[in-house]
């Protein structure tokens, strides 16, 4: 089952690839095993049965090749548009690259590089409760095992891929290598998404601070986890994330900024609209470049 996506906008699925295979939290150092060929596995949105979707791009046409129980195509087809940015207009970023010399020295260094995003904002708020107060190659294989030992595999293009197990999969379930308090908010999260609360499409309708507001009610979620599950789980494109001191530090370096104000780089991250989340993706793809501080072991949650 196979369809052509629109683009609207630069997109280098390439970049995506490399970009998947230095995110932690995806534990995808696969990613480009067939050139060409990005590979996803994923419990599909609403009812979660395990999919997977092999993505090719030719020129400007990208193609997704389905596998798995399709229930619903054009759902699925959407979810992974979200995933890769792929439902937002990119026509106006030159434009913002234009205007802004920092943002136009990201775009050029990382050209067709849009946020690549958790699969769901359900197995975004995992990773967040997963990667509490441990360091993220620990969280990252804490969230593999689960996948390996309760998720489902998927043959995607002739490989194998096991996708993080659906909520009805945790309801309820021994968790391996958590301890139990975080296993007893992984439940919760499960039983959250499967009465609709995080569902990506009505996230993203919401206002943002009524989003925030509401993720933030979910055991374990406090506006760090909030903020990083609306923008990448739900694909949320202009975020200005108010508790992510890494993204702020950057900023300040990039605008050359001395000691500045939430309200001072919340000021500079207005002139990025409507692509706030694009512009801190990149920000923060350029410093774990330049410093390799995540791959080196830093805590998920600063």
């Amino acid at each position: 089952m196979t369809t052509e996506l629109a683009v609207r906008g630069a997109f280098d699925l390439a970049a995506s690839t490399r970009f998947l295979e230095g995110f932690a939290p995806a534990g995808r150092s696969d990613a480009a095993t067939e050139p060409g060929v990005l590979r996803l596995a994923f419990p599909a949105e609403v009812d979660w049965p395990p999919v997977g979707a092999a993505i090719r791009q030719r020129g400007r046409t990208i193609t997704v090749e389905l596998t798995g129980d399709i229930d619903d195509q054009d759902r699925i087809v959407a979810q992974v548009e979200r995933i890769l940015s792929l439902d937002v207009d990119g026509r106006g970023f030159p434009e913002l690259g234009r205007r802004d010399p920092v943002v136009g020295e990201l775009r050029d260094r990382y050209p067709g590089l849009r946020p690549v995003s958790f699969h769901s904002p359900y197995e975004a708020a995992c990773w967040a409760i997963i990667a509490q107060r441990i360091r993220i190659t620990q969280a990252a294989a804490i969230k593999q095992r689960l996948a390996e030992q309760l998720g489902e595999r998927v043959t995607i293009a002739g490989q194998q891929l096991a996708a993080f197990p659906a909520p009805q999969r945790l309801q309820g379930r021994v968790l391996p290598g958590l301890p139990a308090v975080k296993a007893e908010r992984l439940h919760a999260i499960a039983t959250a998404t499967m009465a609709g609360k995080l569902d990506g499409a009505r996230l993203r309708d919401l206002d943002t601070d009524q989003a925030l507001e509401e993720l933030t009610q979910l055991p374990g979620i406090g506006p760090f986890s909030a903020q990083l599950i609306l923008a990448r789980g739900a694909g949320h494109p202009d975020l200005f994330p108010t508790a992510e001191r890494r993204l702020h530090e950057e900023i300040a370096r990039a605008y050359r900024l001395t000691d500045p104000t939430l309200a001072e780089l919340a000021a500079v991250a207005d002139g990025w609209r409507p692509y706030r989340t694009w512009v801190g993706l990149l920000l923060r793809t350029r410093r774990e470049d330049d410093t390799s501080e995540i791959s080196r072991g830093r805590r998920a949650d600063r």
